[in-house]
């Protein structure tokens, strides 16, 4: 008895791997479906609690990193979606986690190196198509910005109007293509005061001057709504300017370059002949902050978690991750993440709690 079920479950199974061959379109067109039904459309933000939040949409640097996209962050306030940064991959990133990108209302850029920029381009397009806007979409930043967003202005024209003529002026106004530049001034160098940028509806934005240089200017902001704040350091060496200006923050998203993992990088170069990029790999080591570095100022800051972006050197692996901090857990008594594409962190109105959770972006 148990030889002849034994023989039927396994006449069943070679039915069912005969039937599965002979209908492969049908098997894939079913995974599809699921796939995209799972994806399409959706809006993961609508069930966030009222509050400030950031997505991470881009941990990277320019280094390649297969796990990473170039430096993006987005910053939910209320109903209020924005971007920090425009790096390569990063418009993509936000679709694949579920953020509408038609609901972005505004980008706010931290200083104009391309890998900054670089995914300008698509975040402008699919904001515009994502929502049928018919403004350009406001792009903040320091001085420049006119520029770049010009450039990709003119960049995209044509593009632009093959989108209205094959979608329609419903789906794609020609008035709303594009960006509107919106630079800002800043105080005299070694002036670290914040300027207000934007103000909302119950959300503030400060700029404020950061050390990148020959980088110049460059800025980090710190967005504020309902009791809660967070604070991007943008691409700077160790500053005074980080100490004062994330002062009491729940959150510091910081930039992070350690040097003895980069070191590693400039020797292979130099072993391999790789002479210029060597060279760029000690150039690099003045205008970033160490992992401990940027620990010591949000510990001076009293802020209650810091989460490391713009990651250099790549880290496919999260065994890399201890090389990575260094020292930086005996420099700060708060909580420590190294970002990773997908990471949300939820600071609820008027608490004092935070909630982390990911957006899956493969």
């Amino acid at each position: 008895m148990r030889r002849t079920i034994c023989w039927a479950a396994g006449g069943a199974a070679m039915a069912a791997l005969v039937a599965a061959a002979a209908m492969p379109g049908a098997i894939g067109r079913e995974a599809a479906r699921i796939a995209i039904h799972e994806r399409a459309g959706i809006d993961v933000t609508k069930d966030l609690p009222d509050g400030l939040h950031v997505a991470l949409c881009g941990t990277g640097s320019p280094m390649p990193d297969p796990t990473r996209a170039g430096p993006c962050s987005v910053v939910i306030a209320g109903r209020h979606i924005f971007v920090v940064d425009a790096g390569e991959g990063g418009a993509r990133n936000i679709m694949l986690m579920g953020i509408p990108n038609g609901r972005v209302e505004r980008i706010f850029l931290t200083h104009l190196h391309s890998d900054h920029i670089d995914g300008l381009g698509p975040m402008l397009l699919l904001a515009w198509t994502g929502a049928g806007r018919t403004r350009p979409l406001p792009v903040h930043g320091p001085a420049g910005t006119d520029r770049v967003v010009a450039g990709f202005n003119a960049a995209y024209a044509i593009d632009s109007g093959f989108r209205t003529a094959h979608h329609g002026t419903t789906v794609a106004p020609p008035s709303g293509a594009g960006g509107a530049a919106l630079p800002f001034a800043l105080p005299p160098k070694g002036d670290w005061s914040p300027v207000p940028v934007y103000a909302g509806d119950g959300v503030t934005v400060t700029a404020f001057r950061v050390d990148h240089g020959p980088v110049e200017p460059a800025v980090g902001y710190r967005f504020s709504y309902k009791g809660r704040s967070i604070v991007f350091s943008g691409d700077t060496s160790a500053t005074p300017a980080i100490p004062r200006n994330a002062r009491g923050a729940d959150l510091l998203v910081h930039e992070g370059l350690q040097p003895r993992l980069v070191a590693l990088m400039t020797g292979a170069l130099e072993q391999r002949g790789q002479t210029a990029l060597a060279q760029i790999t000690r150039d690099i080591l003045n205008y970033h902050t160490s992992p401990e570095d940027a620990a010591a100022e949000a510990q001076a800051a009293g802020v209650k978690h810091l989460v490391f972006s713009h990651n250099i050197p790549p880290l496919p692996s999260r065994l890399m991750y201890p090389a990575f901090l260094g020292e930086a857990r005996q420099r700060f008594g708060g909580t420590i993440d190294v970002g990773e594409d997908g990471m949300v962190f939820s600071l609820p109105a008027g608490g004092t709690g935070m909630e982390t959770r990911r957006w899956p972006v493969r």
